[in-house]
């Protein structure tokens, strides 16, 4: 069931977000039969429709060119429910996202093309506006999408509010890396996370753990796919297999479902380990459903979630030296 309303401020990608998949085998370097569709997407603009899902009031701030695809992302965000806060660059044109997936749904091949989001947001957090929004809000949700500089700026507007993070890829979470320490939070996988410490993919969770704490960060969620998920606030280390879902039809979108929902409950009070667990029940959901985000009624979020185990706790690792 969505838990009491706050209002949460997501700051980062909303785009054209185009999905190819393979019928067969994927073969490098040649031609792929299969389907291609497309859907508004973008890591905070996916989070920001599942907190809106579960009774959030939520506002979005993001950046879109002045052509056909920009239009389709103002009434993708209209059509969710979420306050359009955005900057249009009518001379620009709206960022895009192309992956092509196998035939199991994971990615194989992707391009970003996303220059104008480099431009944009420190831009827009200069303006009266933007700090006011920053100041309303219960907690900000932002992205990697935005520049090491904006992603500064914000942090410095958020002050105490709490300031959470999508990490987005492995090649963009280094821009977190300056204000980790400003973090409530930051969500990633485990090619993000090895990117982010200079540790291994395969690291040891204890490993992984100490290196992310010696990075700044005070509480974490890493994700290795349908492996088990490691986390940790500034009270326990925690480890979690997720249920298999019924079937995979696309991964896109799952990390940024759990971390919507990992907002959306940390904002309403709830316990770090049970937020983790709806977190990975609405993954589950997103991995069994062809659309970036899942329609779900309530019923079938809780049954979901009855399949979610609870948490092991363990000992926070005492040193926060890089484990080798």
């Amino acid at each position: 069931m969505p838990s009491a309303s706050r209002t949460i401020l997501a700051v980062g990608g909303a785009h054209i977000d185009r999905r190819g998949r393979v019928a067969g085998p994927f073969v490098p370097g040649a031609s792929n039969p299969g389907t291609m569709r497309e859907e508004v997407g973008g890591g905070v603009f996916n989070a920001a429709r599942v907190m809106a899902g579960r009774g959030a009031r939520v506002a979005l701030m993001s950046a879109r060119g002045g052509d056909a695809a920009g239009e389709a992302v103002a009434a993708a965000i209209a059509a969710a429910g979420i306050a359009d806060l955005s900057a249009v660059y009518l001379d620009r044109t709206t960022a895009s996202y192309t992956a092509i997936l196998d035939a199991d749904g994971d990615v194989v091949a992707a391009l970003a093309d996303m220059a104008l989001y480099d431009a944009a947001f420190d831009r827009q957090l200069r303006r009266s506006g933007a700090r006011a929004a920053v100041a309303d809000a219960d907690a900000v949700l932002c992205d990697a999408n935005l520049s090491t500089a904006a992603l500064d700026r914000l942090a410095g507007l958020a002050g105490a509010s709490p300031l959470y993070a999508i990490a987005i890829s492995p090649a963009k979470v280094g821009r977190l890396a300056p204000v980790a320490d400003r973090l409530a939070g930051l969500f990633m996988n485990r090619r993000e996370a090895a990117a982010l410490t200079a540790t291994a993919a395969t690291a040891p969770p204890q490993a992984l753990v100490a290196a992310l704490r010696t990075a700044g960060l005070a509480r974490a969620v890493v994700t290795a796919g349908g492996g088990e998920l490691i986390a940790f606030d500034d009270e326990a280390f925690y480890r979690l297999t997720p249920p298999p879902p019924r079937r995979i039809a696309d991964v896109t979108g799952a990390g940024d479902a759990l971390a919507g929902t990992m907002v959306e409950s940390l904002t309403a009070k709830i316990p770090f380990a049970e937020a983790l667990r709806r977190g990975v029940a609405a993954a589950v959901l997103c991995l069994e459903s062809a659309a970036a985000i899942a329609d779900h009624d309530d019923q079938t979020f809780a049954q979901t979630l009855a399949r979610v185990p609870a948490p092991a706790f363990l000992p926070l690792p005492q040193d926060r030296t890089v484990c080798p």
